[in-house]
């Protein structure tokens, strides 16, 4: 079960901005967290963050959580002090209308509201049609470009204000788990590993830039550094138990429902058997998500790196996913990092990872 303290720093890392390229703030909340446990804390140049437990053992094992969000640049500032924005990351333009946004600007904290024409004067035509992100802007109060200068930059960085909601039968919805709850797991998983270690060495890390990294993100380097044998990458995943979605299309799996295991082209098959084991020895209930081809997860990066890594991923069942009000259950969030503690205890030396 999670622990009170555990669940306080969850928050502060959730409600910490932090959108790719620009994940300093809350990349410091998960070092100051593991410094209280972890043999060694660091960072390096990517800013990616780095906590070892048991330090001299082996084989070494990376856990990788991605800390970055999806967010909002300031691209251009017009005349009368409106700012327009570019997507950092995959984004619904639909999800910002009248939103809140908080914006890291040149003395601090910058709050502004998504402006768009009200439904009085928008054309019948019009009326059906999706708002696209161009023709929004954000009002931060400024009645001029100079005034609204004072405050904010070309490519400042924001996203929604919307902070953690606790909600009944143990869920909560945030803005950014996706994917700072993989951050979140791997780093409770090494504290749990650390209290009750196995002979590996394990080396959580929570990964930059996945939701831009086209070409690896944070992941790729941080994984040549680690130098692993083998990797679990920690992400969400579809849960499939809202109305509208296509189980057919995207498998079966269901807030509450336990962790989900990918198999498939990038996964190896021996970690992935590792996790089921351990899953079936701890009795958590699990689900297995097929992936045909890449995952679009930090686990994409990592199986390739150097001449390769055994590589699997765990997904969190996630509910609107890349929306301001994502959901998870923390009851799968405890089974994860449970489940993927007792996978590393069962690592050792004479494991053969090579693919047969």
């Amino acid at each position: 079960m999670l622990s009170d303290a555990s669940l306080s720093f969850l928050t502060r890392l959730l409600d910490t901005p932090g959108p790719s390229g620009f994940e300093a703030a809350p990349a410091r909340a998960w070092r100051e967290e593991a410094s209280g446990f972890a043999a060694s804390v660091t960072s390096d140049v990517h800013g990616n963050s780095i906590a070892v437990a048991n330090p001299d053992g082996a084989p070494t094992i990376m856990l990788a959580g991605h800390i970055d969000e999806i967010g909002l640049i300031v691209t251009y500032i017009d005349e009368q002090g409106f700012v327009y924005v570019s997507p950092i990351g995959g984004w619904d333009p639909q999800v910002l209308v009248a939103q809140r946004i908080r914006f890291q600007g040149v003395g601090g904290d910058v709050y502004g509201v998504v402006g768009k024409k009200p439904i009085h004067l928008i054309k019948q035509e019009e009326r059906e049609k999706a708002a696209k992100l161009p023709e929004l802007w954000i009002d931060i109060g400024a009645n001029s470009r100079d005034a609204a200068q004072q405050m904010l930059r070309i490519g400042d960085p924001g996203v929604i204000d919307a902070r953690l909601l606790r909600l009944p039968n143990n869920r909560i919805a945030s803005r950014s788990i996706d994917d700072r709850i993989g951050a979140f797991v791997v780093l409770e998983a090494l504290r749990r590993y650390a209290e009750n270690p196995g002979v590996a060495r394990v080396v959580a890390v929570a990964t930059t830039q996945e939701e831009i990294g086209y070409l690896g993100g944070g992941a790729l380097p941080g994984a040549t550094r680690v130098n692993p044998a083998m990797a679990i990458a920690v992400d969400v995943t579809f849960a499939t138990d809202s109305p509208g979605i296509d189980k057919k299309e995207v498998g079966e799996c269901a807030l509450g429902g336990g962790p989900v295991f990918a198999r498939g082209s990038v996964i190896s098959p021996v970690v992935f058997g590792l996790l089921i084991d351990a899953a079936r020895r701890l009795n958590v209930p699990h689900t297995v998500r097929a992936v045909g081809r890449n995952t679009s997860t930090d686990a994409d990066a990592i199986h390739i790196a150097r001449e390769g890594i055994a590589t699997a991923l765990v997904g969190v069942p996630n509910r609107y996913m890349h929306s301001p009000s994502e959901m998870v259950s923390l009851d799968d969030v405890d089974r994860a990092a449970d489940v993927i503690a007792e996978t590393c205890r069962a690592v050792t030396p004479v494991t053969d990872f090579t693919a047969r």
